[in-house]
């Protein structure tokens, strides 16, 4: 079949594809196939590609991103698990030679690639949306460098959780928002995709900050927290954290008094920059297991 990038927008054929390549959209990969450049041009101004830059993305399907992205920038390093478009790629990187296809699951293969990742690298990604949370904890808490910035399609109303503001925080938008700066781009209708997903969607970008540092111990604690704060929604924070850490209740509405300056505070309700507080001024009554 000849290759004509535009056509890849064409839901015809993206069907002689799945046919050629004996693929059927799947469920399990989340494999919606986007209609639309503008989404894509929308990915790319949001993450200030440049020609230097190197770019991991997940999931590449067919390339609709890939290969838009390949004349930008040095590299495109794309993790795809779907080994029957293999003869596909094998095409598409000898026209795209700056294109290497990891075969594999991201979650499992980027360790192992870390070291080829250049310091300063960006993730743009139209991630299957059953993985999403664990991508942002593998760019955000466990690779050995992360990304300047993640620009990724994701359900929008997990777009609008993880740009949650206090009062309407979840644990989503405090372990994103620990780590960077979201911010929806633009929001796009599910009939912009084939086969026709069930949800809309939306671009998200978070601006990494590249000045957080901290150890893991700090930040394990931190997250030990949150995660206590919020345990129980329909309860308050400190009897949760009291009740999971197990520090005296006592110590809990203290810290929140002096912090929040409300010791009946809800979890949802707490800021980024507050949790940082709670957490350090916690880990002087941390329990520590025998």
């Amino acid at each position: 079949m000849d290759f004509d990038y535009h056509n890849l927008f064409k839901p015809s054929y993206l069907e002689a594809l799945c046919a050629e390549y004996r693929l059927r959209p799947s469920k399990e990969y989340g494999q919606n196939y986007l209609l639309s450049e503008v989404p894509i041009q929308a990915m790319i101004e949001a993450a200030r590609v440049q020609k230097n830059d190197t770019i991991v993305e997940v999931g590449p399907g067919f390339g609709v991103l890939t290969l838009a992205l390949a004349p930008q920038v040095q590299k495109v390093l794309a993790f795809e698990i779907e080994k029957k478009i293999e003869a596909y790629w094998d095409v598409r990187q000898k026209e795209y030679p700056n294109v290497e296809v990891v075969w594999g699951n991201v979650l499992h293969q980027m360790q192992g690639k870390a070291n080829i990742v250049p310091n300063t690298y960006k993730v743009i990604a139209n991630v299957p949306y059953q993985i999403t949370s664990q991508i942002f904890r593998l760019f955000l808490e466990e690779v050995p460098v992360r990304p300047a910035c993640i620009v990724t399609m994701v359900q929008k109303e997990v777009a609008e959780r993880i740009c949650a503001k206090r009062g309407d925080m979840s644990l989503l938008a405090v372990s994103v928002q620990y780590y960077g700066t979201p911010k929806i781009v633009t929001k796009v209708s599910r009939g912009n995709f084939w086969p026709m997903p069930k949800v809309d969607s939306a671009v998200i970008a978070i601006e990494v900050n590249q000045n957080h540092t901290s150890t893991k111990e700090r930040d394990d604690w931190f997250f030990a927290v949150v995660r206590a704060a919020f345990a129980h929604k329909r309860k308050q924070a400190w009897r949760n954290m009291s009740e999971e850490l197990g520090i005296e209740k006592e110590k809990v509405q203290a810290t929140l008094k002096t912090v929040v300056d409300n010791e009946q505070v809800r979890a949802q309700d707490v800021g980024v920059g507050e949790w940082i507080e709670i957490a350090k001024q916690l880990q002087v009554h941390k329990v520590k297991s025998s």
